[in-house]
């Protein structure tokens, strides 16, 4: 069995390395770029152009997205706002009302309601595209709130350069400070625009569109092969096409919009289960294409690497339950596992550096106390994004299930999520944990934190998850006893 086991672990080991050996890399690409800007081109004419707003039901937060986007500074003769509204709840008639009003002040606005939700998000924009002649097109998602000067800062660099087909700016945050869960988020976020995110850019590597905040050039999305609901992320696949057809892609981490944090954690994890379906359906889609494409080595391995992101937590998991039978048989004692606690020390440093760019002192060490938080919570949603790229491997092709937005008071709202199946896994694996850390304590100390780590993970998430649905329970109690005192009585 040792004969099985031990090479098993030691490719997840590799595997792990040359992914974070990745990550070392952005951070030093970061490093040599990080005082590169690009300049604001001068220009003289502002074309038509539409703005873009996919909703599903978004009854929180769909009123102050189409209110931040008619206060955009841009000719309003010029500008087209269109709500792709594919909402089955109160939200469309919000939107119906909202436009109204707009369209009474001289606002050109379209309100397209599909009869059936083929293709989700991606149908959206595509059945939005058909309905305009815009040459460019802003997208926002329901919980982001773009700054007036957002079209006239992005749009005069795809003016400028006509190989240019995308531009994009930096995620920011409305309510970081809810809670551990979005300071953790935060950081997290913080790191993949300022350092992930600049250093592709910069370094000419392949960079994916992040599904808002950003800006196309019509003639790149329809060259590119046009939406696609291949993938549960649509924006990463389409991004990807279009570079890889030739246009250039521009990140802008000057320019901020700030949106909506997930302040649940079964709304974060069903995200991050999105994404990791989404990305392991980019990896197995794009990664031939991209081996053939007209790209240097270099732009193909760091692609396939961004596209393998998801990838190290089933093989973190994996070479957790090996631990406990191959210490019992003594075949990790001597295994060389040092380079690896080395390259573990990229991700840190990244944090550091985002912190760093983008906060002063106080600020900046003030987000990197988040850093427990994100690894325990990291860590332990680990089950949960190994079940979702194992069923992109599988070929299973799971529907598009939206964050939800709440924009306050999240207990209380209809959109808050249930505590899934997966809390009783987790915490089976936090038993297991707890046995491999007693296991290493007696028989290969220097394995007990690594293992405490998982172990204290994955409570982490189980607890959380558990306390979640307890409010949950209580804060929709207490909004139905308020709607109706009656029926909550008899609740």
């Amino acid at each position: 069995m040792t004969t099985l086991l031990l090479p098993l672990y030691s490719v997840c080991a590799i595997a792990l390395g040359l992914y974070t050996a990745g990550q070392a890399i952005l951070l030093w690409r970061y490093w040599r770029s990080r005082r590169e800007q690009a300049p604001m081109p001068a220009i003289s004419r502002w074309p038509a152009l539409t703005v873009q707003l996919p909703l599903y039901n978004e009854a929180h937060v769909a009123a102050r997205l189409i209110d931040a986007v008619a206060a955009l500074d841009y000719p309003r003769d010029q500008l087209m706002i269109q709500v792709l509204d594919d909402s089955s709840d109160r939200t469309a008639q919000l939107v119906a009302r909202k436009l109204a009003k707009l369209e009474a002040r001289g606002y050109r606005v379209q309100h397209i309601r599909r009869r059936h939700r083929d293709g989700y998000k991606a149908g959206a924009l595509a059945a939005g595209l058909r309905q305009c002649d815009s040459e460019y097109i802003a997208i926002f998602d329901a919980d982001f709130i773009p700054p007036p000067d957002f079209l006239r800062t992005l749009l005069p660099h795809l003016l400028a350069n006509p190989a240019l087909g995308i531009a994009q700016s930096r995620w920011g945050h409305l309510n970081a400070d809810e809670n551990s869960l979005t300071r953790a988020q935060k950081l997290s976020i913080d790191t993949h625009f300022v350092i992930e995110q600049a250093a592709r850019n910069r370094s000419g590597w392949l960079i994916p569109f992040n599904g808002t905040g950003g800006l196309w050039r019509r003639r790149c999305i329809e060259e590119a092969g046009g939406w696609s609901a291949d993938t549960l992320t649509e924006d990463l696949d389409l991004s990807y096409r279009a570079q890889m057809a030739g246009w250039r892609s521009l990140f802008l981490p000057d320019v901020e919009v700030p949106g909506e944090i997930p302040p649940q954690l079964a709304a974060y994890k069903q995200q991050q289960a999105r994404w990791a379906t989404g990305n392991t359906q980019c990896l197995l889609k794009l990664a031939r294409r991209i081996s053939a494409a007209n790209l240097s080595a270099t732009q193909k391995v760091m692609a396939i690497q961004h596209l393998c992101q998801y990838l190290p937590q089933p093989l973190m998991l994996l070479m957790l339950l090996l631990t406990p039978p191959l210490l019992l048989a003594g075949a990790l004692d001597g295994l060389p596992l040092a380079p690896l606690g080395l390259l573990g020390l990229a991700p840190p440093l990244m944090y550091i550096a985002s912190q760093s760019r983008l906060y002063d002192r106080r600020r900046a060490l003030a987000g990197l106390t988040a850093f427990p938080a994100l690894l325990f919570i990291g860590t332990g949603m680990s089950l949960s994004n190994s079940l979702a790229v194992a069923a992109a491997l599988l070929g299973a092709k799971p529907g598009f299930r939206r964050t939800p937005k709440f924009e306050a008071d999240w207990q209380r709202s209809h959109y808050a999520l249930a505590t899934d199946i997966t809390v009783w896994l987790e915490l089976a694996l936090m038993l297991y944990a707890l046995w491999a850390a007693g296991l290493a304590w007696d028989l290969q100390r220097e394995l007990f934190a690594y293992l405490l780590i998982y172990a204290l993970s994955f409570a982490s998430v189980a607890g959380w998850s558990l306390r979640e649905s307890l409010l949950v329970w209580r804060g929709q109690l207490a909004a139905l006893h308020k709607r109706s005192p009656e029926a909550a009585n008899k609740a």
